[in-house]
């Protein structure tokens, strides 16, 4: 049997594959215009004719239709009255002193929102009952709009969801694909409510003709799909539930982190990916931090997913001058194509032309040297540039890439200090191909004492894939003050939520001995409008005043508590493909491992500098500043401030000086 990973990117697509008891990677170029038939021709190199594959994939496809506005032609509808309620939102202005702002137009346009008569009240009552008659009308509209899709969304729904199941059968019966608000997330506030079953409306069709066509064209024995949650589902639960599939890339890369920090013995890092569009950023304290306060493009998403920051600082992001006469970096990227100058085609520099320019990206060495980089291309694209913003050419290059480690640095501090969380505890994991150019810099920046940067960096989020158990979330509304407030009934109500993801994770595959229920609770002060989610413990009530306390300084114990919600975090452990550990301790480095020796620009001086292949390094090597070590999926740079070290299972381990 074969096990690939499969991690499709802007500017690459990453295949993790576990063959002959061994593992192996493959990069290809993506193809914004077909992404899936990139991942059928990385299938099809690695396992040829072989039919025995299980296949885990995180895409971008479900993003992608948000951000370019491509997703399917959808409707809502909902109750009388309150057809408007996800353009009206909480009101909220992002940029509060942008005198031009306009909010981010809704994914369902007005003329296509419908409203019936029916009403149900917050204690879950039906007040009016619906008129099935009226629901036919509006599908007959549908249908001659041209409909593709339809979310149902009514108030109080989590309450009392007859209306909704009647309004889906209907709607199923006529062929629409259709998301119900009370199965994709049964909790209150309506307009979130009413967002995240959007989104799964708006992205649902083309998920399932991505993934269908992949089905149909690879015939594969297992087919899973990377969640955000860190988790997989099955393709067919993918396609029912797409929303949950929004940013499954960037998660892969997180539990890829975790896994192999837990292998290691590490349980304190940020994850820092960078890639060829954007970087992302997350924070891994024991466990991966999940939220259920996620946005995309300001839509927000309040299913459960790794709470991940992302920039537009990539190694494809364009520099440019702006309208002040500043160097400026991203957010725009140049893409796959035409991609950066060095690669060929583009003609705006990018991060990536920086450090080539800067000799940190080798030419001969770029993907193991398949792609060979054009560097002589550079020099009229700088020299132009570099007029304009009245620099040398040298300062032009090192100006792109201390603007970019700026970008990220910021994205760190908001999931660190921000979170109050000191980076100097932490250990910085990263990856994404161009991760490694980077980190020590802003290691450096963040007094981060140490950074780790596993084997194929720029696979890891595939690789995540691979490692990842299968994962469901459930929820509850239950609204229940403290004295009213019933160990038991509690115990009642995730008992419901338990049998449920027992059949979901068996449908998965799951033996019922690999099934891990985890059972959580949204509380909060009564009159509080945010909520803390605490684990469903004997003194869960305690449990919640201490960690009001470390979040926010302070715990009010006299105060009455609530529970809010009930979750249900359902995990089926999936057998693990063992990492592969040294015995063996080398202090001499490999006579093969030895390139050459290379000029490098480091702060603005020429160093010479030591050039090593990674796949000739061992456990105990120590490798001396400057150096750069090249591998098949990244570049890492070794600045004179660090020195580098090989662990036993491979990773690079950079010390900076304190």
């Amino acid at each position: 049997m074969i096990v690939i990973g499969v991690d499709t990117g802007g500017t690459f697509t990453d295949f993790v594959y576990y063959k002959d008891g061994k593992w192996g990677v493959l990069k290809l170029l993506s193809d914004p215009k077909n992404p899936g038939k990139v991942v059928i021709e990385g299938k099809n190199i690695i396992a040829g004719e072989n039919k025995d594959i299980i296949l885990i994939h995180g895409s971008t496809v479900a993003t992608n239709a948000i951000l370019e506005k491509k997703g399917a032609k959808a409707a809502l509808i909902t109750n009388k009255g309150f057809e408007d309620i996800i353009d009206i939102g909480r009101q909220n202005r992002s940029q509060l002193y942008n005198l031009k702002y306009r909010k981010t137009q809704s994914l369902i346009s007005p003329e296509h929102r419908y409203g019936v008569k029916c009403r149900v009240d917050y204690s879950g009552t039906i007040l009016k009952d619906l008129d099935s008659q009226e629901v036919e009308n509006i599908i007959e509209e549908l249908i001659n709009q041209g409909i593709e899709s339809v979310a149902v969304c009514l108030l109080f729904s989590f309450k009392e969801h007859k209306h909704e199941r009647i309004i889906g059968e209907l709607l199923k019966k006529s062929g629409f694909y259709y998301s119900l608000s009370s199965e994709i997330l049964n909790e209150f506030r309506e307009y979130e409510r009413m967002s995240t079953t959007v989104v799964n409306t708006y992205v649902g069709p083309k998920i399932a003709r991505y993934l269908q066509f992949l089905k149909d064209n690879m015939g594969l024995k297992g087919f899973s799909i990377m969640q955000s949650n860190g988790g997989i589902i099955s393709a067919d639960t993918a396609i029912n539930e797409s929303v949950r599939t929004v940013l499954s890339g960037p998660a892969g890369g997180v539990i890829g982190a975790y896994e192999i920090g837990k292998f290691m013995g590490i349980d304190k890092l940020i994850t820092f990916d960078m890639g060829g569009t954007s970087t992302d950023v997350s924070l891994i304290d024991k466990e991966p931090i999940l939220t259920t306060e996620s946005k995309i493009d300001e839509y927000p998403i309040k299913v459960p997913m790794i709470s991940i920051h992302t920039v537009g600082a990539g190694g494809g992001s364009i520099a440019f001058i702006d309208k002040g006469g500043a160097l400026r970096v991203g957010p725009i990227s140049a893409g796959a194509d035409p991609g950066p100058i060095c690669y060929g085609k583009g003609e705006e520099i990018t991060v990536t032309d920086a450090n080539c320019f800067l000799n940190r990206l080798l030419p001969d060495y770029f993907l193991g040297g398949k792609m060979r980089l054009d560097k002589h291309r550079l020099y009229p694209f700088f020299e132009k540039l570099a007029k304009k913003a009245n620099l040398d050419v040298g300062e032009l290059a090192e100006g792109v890439i201390s603007i970019s480690n700026t970008v990220m640095e910021k994205a760190i501090r908001v999931i660190t200090i921000e979170k109050g969380f000191d980076p100097k505890e932490f250990t910085l994991f990263t990856f994404g191909g161009a991760g490694a150019l980077h980190a020590c810099f802003l290691a450096k920046l963040l007094n981060i004492p140490r950074v780790l940067i596993p084997q194929n960096p720029g696979t890891l989020s595939a690789i995540g894939m691979v490692l990842a158990d299968v994962v469901k979330d459930y929820s509850k509304t239950v609204m229940l003050k403290e004295n009213e407030i019933k160990t038991n009934e509690l115990k009642d109500l995730l008992k419901d939520l338990c049998k449920r993801a027992t059949k979901d994770l068996l449908f998965e595959g799951i033996d019922e001995k690999d099934i891990l229920l985890e059972k959580f609770l949204d509380m909060r002060y009564v009159g509080q409008s945010y909520e803390i989610t605490v684990p469903f413990v004997d003194n869960f009530i305690d449990v919640f005043h201490k960690e009001h306390e470390r979040l926010y300084g302070y715990a009010n114990r006299g105060k009455e508590t609530e529970v809010v919600n009930i979750r249900l975090r359902a995990i089926g452990k999936r057998e693990k493909l063992k990492l592969e550990r040294s015995e063996e301790t080398f202090s001499k480095i490999d006579d093969r491992a030895i390139i050459c020796k290379r000029d490098v620009i480091f702060d603005g001086k020429t160093l010479k500098t030591d050039i090593y292949k990674r796949e000739y390094l061992r456990n105990g090597n120590v490798i001396k500043p400057p150096a750069i070590i090249v591998e098949h999926t990244s570049t890492i740079v070794v600045p004179p401030f660090c020195t580098a070290s090989v662990d036993e299972i491979g990773n690079v381990i950079l010390e900076l000086e304190s």
